[in-house]
């Protein structure tokens, strides 16, 4: 069983890349090049290669909060969702409305709805590896 999902997660990340992935991460690592320039605007750029990575193979991975990110990660949560965030969101919602014309697309959608979360909020949360298969009806 357990190869069995596996394989299935390496099949839909190679479909994924293919379809989407490649474009968004080459997104979000162009943002991250551009929020490197500044000084201060780094910690953004950081989050952009952090997404850029999830963007590549988002399947077998799901966000986790971060123990201990406190209210300098809130603070650059609101920053980034007035600057970034919701254009990100809605980019990815657009993504997902186009994946799922198709039954095929469908999984990818939902990679796509998926990553909303850290493209709101990417500080005081990081991405980890899923345990298991994802619960029928847990978001």
């Amino acid at each position: 069983m357990r190869t069995a999902v596996e394989l299935l997660r390496l099949l839909l990340n190679v479909v994924w890349l293919v379809v989407a992935g490649l474009w968004l991460a080459l997104g979000y690592v162009l943002a991250g090049v551009v929020c490197c320039l500044l000084v201060i605007t780094i910690p953004f750029g950081v989050a952009s290669f952090r997404m850029a990575a999830y963007a590549l193979w988002p399947f077998g991975r799901e966000l986790a909060r971060r123990p201990g990110s406190g209210g300098a990660s809130t603070l650059l949560n609101v920053v980034w969702l007035i600057v970034a965030g919701w254009w990100l969101a809605l980019g990815h919602i657009a993504t997902a409305v186009g994946l799922a014309v198709t039954v095929i697309g469908i999984p990818l959608a939902w990679a796509s709805l998926k990553m909303i979360p850290v493209a709101l909020a990417p500080f005081g949360n990081e991405i980890v590896p899923s345990d298991g298969p994802r619960d029928p009806w847990r978001f």
